[in-house]
Formats: structure tokens, C-alpha cells, sequence
């Protein structure tokens, strides 16, 4: 079976160092808060090219957090697109505010630029863009918006770790970004993790305080806060990955571009890429009317595939109050898209096999 995504392979390349930093932090008996959190949101901020990163539980919390920070809530709304994974919504309603869905462009999968401005009202607070499937979002006219209307922009980076835009790193695009380390993530820990980078000193120290029970040193404290937080293992384990996550990338980069110059099927519809660094390849989506069919075809030949998503939020039962609008790009894209293996332990034996079965379809 050629797997969508062999973690274990992937993480067995790095087990000496891992073994030995998780050593280091058992000898120490320090797992929150500590040196290992410091060094890793230190080196990870460095690698978007931003001054503060703060750690958190997961992707979720990040979003959270940064709108919790800003005092958005009810009656403002956020700008968002309609075709996104639940969790930058979730974050949104979470915090009181209403979600303004965007459609994306069927080419990226991206929130459309072009769509954005007819939706901006006297309550719109931000836009939140989100890298999806691990591209970057075009940000030159979401720059020139959020200056207009005098609008925060939040990055959804949880997909599109390393991902360049005009020579930027995704995470310094914006004025926060929400960054997730789940296990299958290109950057990923082991077991749940997240971040939040940005170049706002004032909100770099809200946040870390929020993260914190609202306290900015023990026992005293000054907000409202949460609990959520890097512990010193996964902090640990990211710092170890962090280093080769470039050398990731390039190989994920590698892989889709045998896929999109060799698959030549009529029944296919490939991704798009405006800039080849812009896309890190957390997913290689292609689309199909024939989704069911060819994902039982490909599993029959021992090629494991995953739908990015079936459904689309405002189709969701936990937002039942949308469920009769209609967004029928992202309609067709939830319908249709199908996730193709690709990692950086992926055998070119495996990716051409992928490629030849897809074809002989």
C-alpha cells in the first residue's frame, strides 16, 4: 500500500535527535514553559522572518487567541473563505464575531481577491486569509484593502509552513499568523501543537499572557485568559524537524511537479501554481466528477487517498443557520477534490506508480 502519508517513515529520520532532546528535557524534569519552548519560538519566528512567535496548544487556540487579543466580538465580523477547513470559522464564532464567507478562486483554491471588497462593511474588522492546502494566498490587493478600510489581516497558516510570497515567508504576511503543528502537518510534532508569529510587540506579549491564564509572571493575573501552551517535548521535537523543512518542502516540490507534467487523464483536473515557491504541497488536490469512483479505483491498486473536504462549513450541521446558502464554488470544489499521496518519504517507484495507475484509468 503506498500510503497518503507515512508518518512513521517520515519521523524515523529524525528518532537519534528526537530521542536525545527528549532525553535531555526527562534529565531536566522541566516539560512547560521552559528553554525548549524558548529556543524553538525563537528559531521559528526567525524562519518566517518575524520578531515574536508564541507557542500554543494547537492551530485552533492560535486563531482563537489572535482575535481574543485584538477585542474582536460581537457584532464585528470577519472576512473569511467559504471553503476552508472548519477551524478558521470555528475560531471566528468562538469569539462572538460572524463569519463573512468569501468563494475562493477555482484555479488556487485561495479566497478570491476580487470578491473580498463587496463584502467589507461598517462592521467587517479583518480579513483572515487562509493558505490552503499549502499555497500562498496572492496578497497584493488583501494588503491594499486592509489599508482602505483600516483592517487587521490574520493568516491561517496552519497548511503552508515555508510557503514564499514576493519573497516573504507565509507567517510575515500579515499582521498575526495562526500556525498549526498537528502530526501531518510539513512541520509537524508529535501529538498537538500550534503557534502564533507577528511583528506587533503589544500583541505578541497579550497573547503569551492569554495563553497563560491571562498572567504575565505567576500568580498574577492580568486578563481573561486560557490555558494553552507548547509543552517542552513537542517544542523540542518541532526544533529538531524545523531544520529540515526546507529540504521537505523541495521534495514535496519535486513530487507535484512529476504529478502535474505526467498524469494525462482527461478526467483530471490538476492544481495550479502562480509561483513554484509560493506552494509547499501540504496537499496535492486534483479534482474530478468521478471522485468516489477513482478514490475506490486507486485503493484497489494499493494507492491511499484522502478527500480535503466533503463537505463545506456553511453545508455543516454545527452551522445549520447557512445551510440554504449557496456558494457553489466551493460547492464544486468540496465535491470534487481528491488528495493525492505526497511526502518527503515518498520513492520515485511509488510517485510513478501513482502516476500510471492514474492514468490507466
Amino acid at each position: 500500500m503506498i500510503k497518503f502519508l507515512d508518518l512513521e517513515g517520515v519521523n524515523n529520520r529524525f528518532r537519534k535527535e528526537i530521542d536525545s532532546r527528549i532525553k535531555t528535557i526527562l534529565d531536566k524534569g522541566w516539560y512547560l514553559q521552559g528553554e525548549e519552548n524558548e529556543k524553538f519560538t525563537q528559531n521559528f519566528a526567525n524562519y518566517c522572518g518575524c520578531k515574536y512567535c508564541v507557542g500554543v496548544a494547537n492551530g485552533l487556540d492560535a486563531l482563537n487567541l489572535i482575535i481574543k487579543a485584538y477585542g474582536f466580538g460581537v457584532g464585528d465580523e470577519i472576512i473569511v473563505p467559504a471553503n476552508t477547513y472548519i477551524a478558521s470559522i470555528l475560531a471566528i464564532s468562538q469569539n462572538g464575531c460572524t463569519p463573512v464567507l468569501v468563494e475562493p478562486d477555482i484555479n488556487t483554491y485561495n479566497i478570491n481577491p476580487d470578491l473580498i471588497e463587496e463584502k467589507i462593511t461598517e462592521r467587517t474588522k479583518a480579513i483572515m486569509v487562509v493558505h490552503l492546502y499549502g499555497q500562498a494566498v496572492q496578497m497584493e490587493k488583501i494588503w491594499e484593502l486592509a489599508k482602505k478600510y483600516n483592517l487587521k489581516i490574520i493568516e491561517d497558516s496552519a497548511q503552508s509552513h515555508g510557503s514564499i510570497y514576493q519573497g516573504k515567508r507565509v507567517g510575515n504576511l500579515s499582521d498575526a499568523s495562526a500556525f498549526s503543528f498537528y502530526p501531518g502537518k510539513n512541520l509537524g510534532c508529535m501529538g498537538d501543537g500550534g503557534a502564533v508569529t507577528t511583528n506587533d510587540e503589544e500583541l505578541y506579549k497579550k497573547i503569551k499572557a492569554l495563553a497563560n491564564y491571562g498572567s504575565d509572571y505567576k500568580y498574577h493575573h492580568i486578563y481573561k485568559g486560557v490555558n494553552s501552551r507548547l509543552d517542552e517535548i513537542q517544542a523540542a521535537i518541532l526544533d529538531v524537524k524545523l531544520r529540515y523543512l526546507d529540504a521537505d518542502n523541495q521534495r514535496r516540490r519535486e513530487i507535484a511537479q512529476y504529478y502535474r507534467a505526467n498524469i494525462k487523464n482527461e478526467k483530471i483536473i490538476l492544481p495550479q501554481v502562480y509561483d513554484e515557491n509560493s506552494h509547499v504541497w501540504h496537499i496535492f488536490a486534483i479534482r474530478t466528477d468521478n471522485r468516489d469512483e477513482l478514490q475506490e479505483y486507486l485503493k484497489e491498486n494499493d494507492i491511499q487517498t484522502l478527500i480535503h473536504y466533503p463537505t463545506p462549513p456553511h453545508k455543516q450541521n454545527a452551522y445549520q443557520e447557512w445551510n440554504n446558502l449557496s456558494y457553489p464554488i466551493s460547492e464544486e470544489i468540496h465535491r470534487t477534490e481528491l488528495s493525492l499521496p505526497i511526502s518527503p518519504v515518498m520513492t520515485d517507484e511509488e510517485v510513478e506508480k501513482v502516476v500510471e495507475v492514474i492514468n490507466e484509468y
